[in-house]
């Protein structure tokens, strides 16, 4: 009978040490899940946008909503415009200029410099973005764009895509001014979009050799 007991006792050993091992597991599993593990950083397409082009630069503004999947912070570092081109190794870039505090520009909507900032973890940070850059770098058609919002995060070392989404640019009803547009599509009336292709088409036409395709390149 004692000889019995003792072999049950012996046998069970292993099954315990099994159930304690794996409760550790599951322990460190959880904690690494719930405090130390590296999210995701997600973004979504915007309903508007800003824009002018003029002969001086070409400025798109853009509220960008950031959420972090994970529980630790991500450190955004920079940020890029990117769009499709078939010349200028088949892109086309506008830097991040200034942050802003509204999508619609206004006088007292006071530009601040590009600067680090934090999504800290299972959260969302709304920024509006201003990306410009120079004339004639990019003078866009009178159309659809398909955008892509890239990202230097702290924990990469190399641009990484964030967003893509179509950018309705084809909506500027008056290129010279800077103005908020809706980014749905066929929103503009056509006396209004022909008007704004004939200004994009006089600035067009004062660059000598201008191939709206071929303006910029990655940094």
């Amino acid at each position: 009978m004692l000889a019995a007991t003792n072999a049950t006792s012996v046998g069970a050993l292993p099954a315990a040490a099994v159930v304690a091992a794996c409760a550790l597991l599951f322990t460190i599993a959880s904690f690494w899940w719930l405090n130390a593990r590296q999210g995701l950083l997600k973004s979504y397409a915007p309903h508007s946008f800003a824009a002018a082009v003029t002969g001086s630069k070409t400025l798109i503004r853009i509220p960008l909503i950031f959420f972090n999947t994970g529980p630790k912070p991500i450190i955004v570092q920079n940020l890029r415009l990117v769009f499709p081109s078939v010349e200028r190794d088949g892109v086309i870039v506008l830097p991040w200029s200034t942050t802003r505090d509204r999508i619609r520009p206004e006088r007292d909507d006071d530009p601040r410099l590009p600067s680090v900032f934090v999504v800290a973890g299972r959260s969302a940070v709304q920024v509006f973005v201003e990306f410009s850059t120079p004339f004639p770098n990019f003078i866009p058609e009178h159309q659809e764009y398909q955008a892509t919002i890239q990202c230097k995060l702290g924990h990469r070392k190399q641009w990484k895509g964030l967003l893509v989404f179509p950018i309705q640019l084809g909506n500027i009803a008056s290129p010279a001014k800077y103005i908020a547009y809706s980014n749905e599509p066929d929103v503009i009336a056509e006396p209004d979009r022909n008007k704004a292709t004939d200004a994009l088409e006089i600035l067009r036409s004062s660059v000598p050799n201008v191939s709206n395709s071929a303006n910029g390149g990655p940094d």
